[in-house]
């Protein structure tokens, strides 16, 4: 039986996993899917390191493209992800309607939690812009992966806030983490994240079927289930 490898971003994982399923399911072909930051995908393709399929965002795609290791034409645009603010599953609900009250929160918090994947470098530039960074000072917690945000906030319930994908959030509320959604990021500062996937270069033509598979039609309808619209 033929295996394919998946390396995909994270924050598509619910929905990735979903359409590999029903992939496999149709065609008979096993796949296997690692997920791990948009950043150390990137490093890892460009490094040399193979798989049959990657998913990622467009800019880490297009370095990718550039150094010859995807298969133009298998790639298609996934969806996007919002992003999102945590707080402990027993935490009160605060009311963040515009930019003032999400500052207001983020001061009043024990712990600032990001990650080092995309949303955590867009996280670093917002606080930056609002003039957060040395208010918050150790107040800021950087962990590795979306995964690891909620987990710091699901140990941490005193005040602990994250800002991470609300796809992520959504798998780790499944997984039983005692997080919940405070609300979306306010309009005017949120960060839409997108998402692509394409075939590796080198790759056998069941990883292009499965590569457009993961961005056809019916595939954005099971992705916008999962918080990738």
């Amino acid at each position: 039986m033929t295996t394919l490898k998946i390396l995909s971003a994270g924050a598509v994982k619910r929905g990735v996993a979903r359409v590999a399923a029903a992939f496999e399911k149709s065609t008979g072909t096993k796949v296997e899917i690692e997920f791990t930051p948009v950043p150390e995908v990137r490093k890892r393709v460009i490094s040399g390191e193979t798989a049959d399929v990657i998913v990622a965002t467009p800019a880490a795609m297009d370095e990718i493209a550039a150094a010859n290791k995807i298969v133009a034409d298998s790639r298609g645009h996934i969806g996007r992800s919002r992003m999102g603010v945590v707080i402990h599953a027993d935490a009160p609900m605060p009311t963040i309607s515009d930019t003032a009250s999400f500052k207001t929160l983020l001061l009043a918090a024990s712990h600032v939690v990001r990650n080092e994947a995309s949303s955590g470098i867009y996280t670093e530039k917002l606080l930056n812009k609002l003039e957060l960074t040395a208010q918050l000072g150790s107040k800021i917690t950087v962990v590795k992966t979306g995964s690891a945000i909620m987990q710091y906030v699901a140990d941490h319930p005193a005040q602990a806030v994250g800002l991470a994908q609300i796809s992520e959030l959504m798998v780790m509320m499944d997984k039983g983490c005692a997080v919940k959604l405070a609300a979306p990021l306010p309009d005017e500062i949120q960060n839409m994240t997108s998402y692509e996937a394409a075939a590796m270069s080198g790759a056998p033509a069941a990883a292009v079927e499965l590569a457009r598979s993961l961005a056809a039609a019916d595939a954005r309808k099971i992705f916008a289930e999962t918080g990738i619209s």
